[in-house]
């Protein structure tokens, strides 16, 4: 009999401490995990669109020809114009509440003062790029003219 009433007042205890310590609800919710990685690495792989829309985003056919390439230090953009990838490298990426910031490592004017064609994304300062999530595999890539529609994450 002893015992049934320590472990009587052992339960009551815990029941007093669990109530004293949470708030409704908080037992229901795991604590969030800590981002992993830079802001923008949800980014990383191939996209296609976003000059044209988007077709095809399963397999070979989209991985052939991604139109953006998300690394950690650069991103790659196709041309519909030129078979090579045009480079930027990436000087800062900073989350926003609906995507990434990026600021590329700036490109001077030529001699005649202007930015290189296709250097940028047609976005008015060719040396940032604003990335807004529309859903799990959607971008896009707001007030850049040269990428119109969204882009689709290309899976394999």
């Amino acid at each position: 009999m002893h015992g049934m009433r320590r472990w009587a007042i052992m339960l009551g205890l815990g029941a007093v401490l669990a109530t004293a310590t949470l708030h409704p609800g908080e037992a229901q919710q795991p604590a969030s995990p800590a981002p992993a990685g830079p802001p923008h690495a949800w980014l990383y792989g191939t996209w296609t669109g976003g000059i044209f829309p988007a077709t095809e985003t399963q397999g070979a056919a989209c991985l052939g020809q991604p139109s953006v390439v998300f690394t950690r230090d650069v991103i790659l953009r196709s041309s519909p114009l030129d078979i090579t990838f045009r480079q930027r490298l990436v000087e800062t990426a900073t989350a926003t509440p609906t995507g990434v910031d990026f600021r590329l490592v700036p490109v001077g004017p030529t001699q005649g003062g202007r930015v290189p064609p296709g250097v940028g994304f047609g976005c008015a300062d060719p040396n940032t790029l604003r990335v807004e999530r529309r859903g799990d595999n959607e971008i896009v890539f707001p007030d850049c003219e040269e990428f119109p529609s969204p882009l689709k994450r290309c899976m394999p």
